[in-house]
């Protein structure tokens, strides 16, 4: 990208770092957009918004996005011992997977506790599988953990075994 990699002055501060790496991928991949960019003591995060198609930006799954996410977290903070969470959005992508992923988080739970055994989900992201375990963690009769191997790692909510 030549926006990204040859420009000599790399901004200082780690949330226009974030914002001239969205806005290059965005000139790259040749989609429109604004980025608006939010920073808090705890986050820094990038918004895409204004373009008609932002399935390249998204991939398959998410993929795309939560790698853009990655390099954006790493250039945001390199060199730096301070660090905060670093979170890449487009089009409201991040709001809509999460209503799907604690509606099926429910109808894990709902058959975990039918059943009485355990429900293993679909593999899903590390940030994916934390937002199963947050959305479940005070429901009552269950319990989550991740099982298995990157890529395939994946969610397990099972019902609690009375001691």
């Amino acid at each position: 990208m030549a926006g990204v990699s040859e420009t000599a002055e790399w901004p200082e501060e780690p949330a226009e770092r974030v914002r001239e790496l969205v806005e290059g991928v965005l000139d790259e991949l040749d989609l429109d957009g604004e980025v608006e960019v939010r920073e808090d003591d705890e986050r820094i995060e990038a918004s895409v918004d204004g373009g008609d198609d932002y399935g390249l930006l998204i991939g398959k799954r998410g993929q795309t996005i939560d790698a853009l996410q990655l390099l954006c977290y790493q250039a945001a903070f390199r060199g730096m011992r301070e660090r905060k969470r670093v979170v890449v959005d487009a089009a409201g992508y991040r709001d809509r997977r999460r209503e799907t992923l604690t509606s099926r988080a429910d109808r894990a739970a709902e058959q975990a506790l039918t059943g009485n055994h355990s429900v293993e989900m679909d593999p899903m992201s590390a940030q994916e599988r934390r937002v199963v375990h947050e959305h479940l963690k005070d429901r009552a009769g269950v319990e989550t953990y991740s099982e298995g191997d990157e890529p395939h790692r994946c969610a397990v909510v099972a019902p609690l075994v009375a001691e």
